[in-house]
This record gives structure tokens, sequence and C-alpha cells, in this order.
């Protein structure tokens, strides 16, 4: 999987203009941003030990060299833990795909908040019933349960998600995290490959080795059923299941988005008649 430190810090040289940092630029320069040869003085690092570090050779670099690194190209703590990932790679299994029962029992006690478990590569493992009201996970065929895959090759994407650009930026973002911190999944491979293939926004995105982390936000969403919900989002790490994040939606009471839940709610319990669309 094409997922180099060298990409990444190449990309991360490109941000940063020479005066940004108190260096000249000494006119027309041939690359974007910083040489290689000036972070590695800003870092304090000799060029030869740097210039291993883009190859992929830097697997013994120390804690310090690599926050110097992050320091120079003004990394985030996000992208700092990237660049750590992605200089010490790990070899690590597939990733837990079973949903412990405590977990779903979580999720059918929350039943008044939807919510649902993603999985490594954005792969959508477990739901409740108010999750799969809003989402539709349900009537997706489970080898199409991704929701990386759904934002980029389902046409109905676009108007399910009014701000499919942010979603986009943050599918591919919580993507690239993913792959860093598992360089040698297969599955993960062929996923990008074949988004990569398939969606040029994609690839564009890609191309762009931005990294993020899903904690919390806002999601907006055009139900087919209920029109628009505004949403929050908590992102919560599942305990003893640490390649699952447990995503739950809110709305504050009283909120028309709130109102348009409970109606879901009720047509989601057992025995509801759902109107017809």
């Amino acid at each position: 999987m094409e997922n180099t430190v060298g990409d990444f810090l190449r990309s991360r040289r490109a941000r940063i203009q020479p005066e940004e940092v108190g260096l000249p630029s000494h006119g027309r320069r041939r690359v974007q941003g910083l040489r290689r040869e000036e972070v590695a003085q800003l870092a304090g690092v000799s060029v030869d030990y740097y210039v291993r570090l883009e190859q992929g050779r830097g697997g013994s670099a120390s804690d310090a060299v690599l926050a110097a690194v992050a320091r120079v190209l003004r990394l985030d703590e996000v992208e700092a833990a990237h660049l750590r990932a992605l200089a010490r790679p790990a070899t690590t299994a597939g990733g837990g795909r079973v949903v412990r029962e405590g977990t779903r029992l979580l999720l059918d006690l929350m039943a008044g908040v939807p919510a649902f478990v993603l999985g490594r590569r954005m792969d959508v493992l477990a739901w409740n019933a108010l999750g799969d009201a809003v989402q539709g996970y349900s009537a997706t065929p489970p080898d199409r349960r991704n929701a990386a895959r759904y934002a980029f090759l389902d046409p109905a994407a676009r108007e399910f998600y009014p701000q499919w650009d942010a979603v986009a930026a943050e599918t591919v973002a919580y993507l690239r995290l993913d792959a860093g911190r598992h360089p040698e999944d297969a599955k993960l491979a062929a996923l990008v490959g074949e988004l990569s293939v398939r969606s040029e926004e994609f690839r564009r995105l890609w191309a762009d080795h931005l990294v993020k982390q899903k904690t919390h936000g806002v999601k907006l969403i055009h139900h087919p059923l209920v029109g628009e919900l505004d949403f929050g989002y908590e992102t919560l790490s599942v305990n003893g299941s640490p390649d699952q994040l447990l995503v739950a939606y809110t709305a504050p009471p009283g909120s028309p988005t709130a109102q348009k839940l409970a109606m879901l709610a009720s047509w989601t319990a057992p025995g509801a008649q759902v109107p017809a669309e």
C-alpha cells in the first residue's frame, strides 16, 4: 500500500515556506516549501539521518528525533502520532470484527440515540434500531457496509450528506490514519485501491496526506423520510477492542432533529407501520 513516511514528510515540508521558520528563501527554489537539508538543520539531526528517515529507513528513530521533526514541520498531535506510526511500522493482525455482547447490549440500551460500531477500514460492524433507521445499514449487503465505500461509490451519498465535501475529506483523513497504524493490512490496501480506481475525488484527497482522528464533530444528514437531521457526534473507544469505535449521534432535547428522531423511533417500534416515501 502506498503510504510511506517519505510521502507524508514531503507533503508536510511543502506546506512551510523558509521565511516562516526564519530561513532565507534564496530566490527561486526547485522544491515547494522546505528542503530536506533545512528540516534536518532545524531539527538538529544530520542531513543523512533525515534522508534515511524520508526513505523509510528510520525504524530506529527515537521519540526525541521524531518530536523534533514534528516541531519543525508544525505537526499537530494527530499528525505527530501518524509520523511515529509510519516511521516505526508495526506488523498487526487484520483487526477484530467480533462485537462483544456487552457492546451490543449497550447499543440496544441507547434506544433514543442513533449509534453504531465502526471497525477497521471504517467497516460498520453493529448498530442499534435508531442507528439503522437513520443510516439504513440492515438494507445494505454485508460486504458493502463500509462508510468510506458508501461515501465515495454510492450515488445516494451526495444527497444523503448535504455537506459531502466535508464528509469525504474527513473519511479519507481517517483512512490515512488507519493506514499508518496498520501498514501491512492487505484488506485496507485493497479498499484504498478500489476507491482510487473508481473515484477521482478519493484519489485527489488521498494524495493530500491529511490525517484526522474521529473524536467528535457535526454531521448533517438528509433523511429520505424526515428530511434534514442536524447531529453532533461523539466517538468513543471500545475498551478491550482497540480497533472498534462506538459512534453516537446527538441532538439537543426539543430540537427539530430530536423531534424527527422521536418519529423515527416510533416507526421502528415493534409492529409500527413506516410511512411510504
